[in-house]
């Protein structure tokens, strides 16, 4: 079965995530990250899109970016992908692919979830035990947002609630996860078979009444089977937080 094609995005907003082959690390040093970021900054000049969130990790990097015409998302991640690996390789003197598969994106709404992504994008450090505060890790556009700086468009997110509520949601530490996933789309109807499968027949929308243990234990079940957090939240009605959690 061939891939998935991507899912466009009405709004031009994309979460795009790509890794190391391997899980392997892609960034080695300091000017690694810098080299990317840079990278980053030449691209925003030439394609005229905009970047709204960052985190570079070892391994993988988020970004939180809006294309100006449908489509270019294609182009600058090809462009940032193709730039990068011919630097790491010569540089650390390899050959073959550096990124995992092809990079990940879904399309992001401008709603009540826009800001938790960005939270989640930006606490993807504070998580992982690499910094004490969100503030200290240098590689996030965290800091752009509290110091200022020249690659992240600010203005926008920071216009949605306001610069004080804005941090002060990030300082919420949750256990939201915003999924990215090349698994085959399935309709409603299709998930909802799958689910009624697991409950002797009820509907998924009863689920969320079900005492906890059984709740819980139903939605470890379906996670197990395959279907996406989004999938489940989709369906059932119980929220994302809920579903992750369990």
């Amino acid at each position: 079965m061939g891939r998935q094609a991507r899912q466009i995005s009405s709004t031009g907003f994309y979460h795009v995530v790509f890794r190391g082959i391997n899980h392997q690390h892609i960034f080695e040093e300091e000017d690694d990250y810098r080299y990317l970021l840079q990278a980053l900054r030449h691209l925003k000049a030439e394609l005229a899109f905009e970047l709204h969130a960052y985190c570079l990790l070892s391994n993988h990097v988020h970004l939180l970016l809006r294309e100006q015409q449908s489509g270019d998302i294609s182009l600058i991640m090809k462009r940032l992908l193709t730039k990068y690996a011919m630097y790491f390789n010569r540089k650390y003197q390899r050959s073959g692919a550096l990124i995992a598969s092809r990079y990940k994106s879904v399309p992001v709404e401008i709603d009540e979830y826009f800001i938790p992504l960005q939270r989640y994008i930006h606490q993807n450090p504070l998580k992982a035990g690499l910094v004490a505060k969100l503030e200290d890790y240098p590689f996030c556009s965290y800091r752009e947002y509290l110091f200022g700086g020249e690659l992240v468009d600010t203005m926008f997110s920071l216009g949605m609630l306001g610069r004080e509520e804005w941090v002060r949601l990030h300082q919420v530490i949750t256990d939201e996860v915003f999924e990215i996933s090349d698994k085959i789309s399935l309709t409603n109807e299709e998930i909802r078979r799958r689910i009624m499968k697991y409950t002797q027949g009820r509907e998924p929308h009863e689920i969320g009444s079900w005492v906890k243990s059984e709740r819980d234990q139903l939605l470890r079940k379906l996670k197990e089977e395959g279907l996406s957090i989004r999938q489940i939240e989709r369906v059932t009605g119980i929220s994302r937080g809920v579903v992750a959690k369990s």
